[in-house]
């Protein structure tokens, strides 16, 4: 059987910050179920259990929220001895958690270290923008931060790409720049459309794509690079390989998201009741993958506008992710943003692919 690739809530949407833009808080909102609780250990250990009756290859297990550190450290102990448990195969086994950092201390971090996560945290560059979205934790997210470099933690930083950042990307990329690797993600408006004040618009996200590249560029040449995913993403597929990142597939990926009490859905973006696949307590992930429920997403996520086949630059876009093409699942909102990118920049993509691979 394939690698299976299992995102986990363990506190759903619990969390200890209230940021303005939560994608996870709206789309709670658009559900019969609010919250889905705490994870219990009957739950952990059925999943878990039935991951390794799925796959005779790699599991990837991937821990957000909320804020998945509310689970507490015993919660992943417990978890990480579950999979050594059932582990006699010997697969391959990764771990990562998405988290915004303030919660992380030196048991944490020492955990974490010992079992080889992948940390992600969330960071909106400067003090300023950061605390004026995510409730005044920039501190308490360095402090974190700093103690995952005292325990030499891998780790990546998230941004959420708003108006505002876009304005201000200068400044936010010289105070994330340091720690190299970073992605930026494009503010989600509400599931339905509804757009906020602090909602990226697609002129401004086609200026800062610009921006992005040319402040990647200027690193790698200047000797210290960063790894932005999404530019590191356009240059691979330039140099042949296929994307890493989901979006740019030009179909849904396979991945499986776990909620609190076990039911699972098809992608972190639709955790909706239209779309809940079963649950792990109850049935496997092969009659999940199989059912009919699984089988009309992926049809729809492949349903790409005429408009975008036969555009100059699909290749690069193949309509984009899912999520931006609602509610309509008709033509990506960004699509103007990736169109005023590829017209400045994709000549100077080419020539950095080729540099890179000499």
């Amino acid at each position: 059987m394939p690698p299976i690739s299992i995102m986990i809530k363990p506190v759903s949407g619990a969390c200890n910050l209230q940021c303005r833009y939560c994608f996870y808080a709206d789309e709670a909102t658009h559900r019969q179920t609010l919250s889905y609780g705490v994870m219990q250990s009957e739950t952990v250990r059925n999943l878990v259990r039935k991951a390794f009756i799925y796959s005779d290859d790699a599991i990837s297990f991937t821990f957000q929220g909320g804020e998945p550190l509310l689970a507490g450290i015993e919660f992943f102990k417990s978890f990480v001895n579950c999979v050594s448990e059932y582990n006699t195969k010997r697969l391959q086994i990764s771990f990562s958690v998405q988290t915004n950092g303030t919660l992380l201390d030196d048991e944490f971090c020492a955990f974490f270290a010992e079992n080889n996560f992948l940390v992600g945290v969330s960071l909106d560059g400067t003090k300023e923008i950061h605390d004026s979205l995510r409730g005044n934790s920039y501190d308490d997210t360095m402090k974190g931060i700093r103690c995952l470099q005292k325990h030499s933690v891998e780790f990546n930083i998230l941004c959420v790409l708003t108006n505002n950042i876009a304005d201000n990307l200068q400044d936010v990329w010289k105070a994330l720049a340091p720690f190299r690797y970073i992605q930026f993600i494009p503010c989600i408006d509400g599931f339905y459309g509804e757009s906020y004040p602090y909602s990226l618009d697609a002129a401004t996200y086609g200026k800062a794509l610009v921006k992005i590249f040319d402040l990647y560029k200027t690193a790698l040449y200047s000797g210290a690079p960063i790894s932005e995913r999404r530019i590191d993403n356009y240059l691979s597929l330039l140099a042949g390989f296929p994307p890493e990142h989901c979006g740019m597939s030009g179909e849904c990926g396979m991945y499986f998201l776990c909620e609190a009490d076990g039911s699972i859905f098809p992608c972190d973006f639709y955790v909706l009741d239209e779309w809940k696949l079963g649950n792990i307590n109850e049935t496997s992930f092969m009659r999940m993958e199989k059912g009919d429920i699984m089988s009309r997403f992926q049809s729809e996520g492949r349903q790409i506008p005429d408009e975008c086949h036969n555009c100059k630059y699909f290749l690069f876009c193949r309509g984009g992710c899912r999520r931006d093409r609602e509610p309509t699942l008709l033509t990506n909102r960004f699509c103007e943003s990736y169109k005023y990118f590829f017209d400045k920049r994709l000549d100077d993509m080419k020539s950095l692919t080729m540099w890179l691979s000499r």
